[in-house]
């Protein structure tokens, strides 16, 4: 192999090195959202826009521990924390952000047991993503979703059928609950300006030393 050659990888692996290092590019933070860190409330509120770093449409959430909807899903949905969220009268709700990956959730039922619910996922309003999953009012469902690259996902529940103990409580409704919402943001990380070409420099004198030792060998 000429010294060219072995100059030229060189310096590739050394400045290769200093952006690995530095972490320039994209790179995913996970996040798990519970709904427990939201204002306290006495009964139910909407999702505030902003929480998480997103839009709530028909998104809201109440505290699951009330005893007045004790063995309903909102009771029996609660993963972490006394609170979570739910789609308001039933009807379909909407995430959105920026581009962002969807990893999973835990659904349950409110009132309807058999409840059915399609998220999509989309991105510019192209719908990338689809999934119908079938949960119960007795405990929470883990749903792994890894939907990549989306800006919304739209929910939309329907069917099931209302258990004879629920009765009593309310409803029918298709109603269903979201907790531990876990996404990854994509983030990019750029270094200081004054600072890469000062390490790219650094990176460049270690390839030339080991050029130099290279050529001493070969002399």
């Amino acid at each position: 192999m000429s010294i060219s050659t072995v100059a030229k990888k060189l310096s590739t692996a050394a400045i290769a090195a200093t952006v690995i290092v530095l972490g320039i590019g994209a790179v995913a933070q996970a996040t798990v959202l519970t709904f427990d860190d939201i204002a306290p409330i006495s009964y139910l509120s909407p999702i505030p826009n902003g929480y998480g770093g997103f839009n709530w449409d028909n998104f809201y959430y109440r505290n699951g521990s009330d005893s007045a909807i004790s063995l309903t899903g909102y009771d029996n949905g609660r993963v972490s924390g006394d609170y979570l969220s739910f789609n308001g009268f039933g009807e379909p709700a909407v995430v959105s952000d920026g581009i962002f990956d969807f990893n999973s959730a835990y659904l349950t039922a409110a009132w309807n047991d058999g409840l059915s619910i399609t998220v999509e996922g989309l991105n510019r309003g192209a719908t990338l993503y689809s999934k119908t999953v079938v949960v119960n009012t007795t405990q929470p469902t883990l749903v792994n979703f890894d939907y990549f690259g989306v800006d919304e996902l739209k929910f939309t529940a329907f069917g099931g059928v209302e258990p004879d103990y629920l009765i009593s409580k309310g409803g029918p409704g298709t109603q269903f609950t979201l907790d531990n919402f876990t996404f990854n943001e994509k983030v990019t990380s750029v270094p200081e300006p004054t600072l890469l070409p000062a390490l790219l420099s650094i990176a460049t004198l270690s390839a030339g030393s080991v050029l130099r030792r290279k050529q001493l060998k070969q002399s």
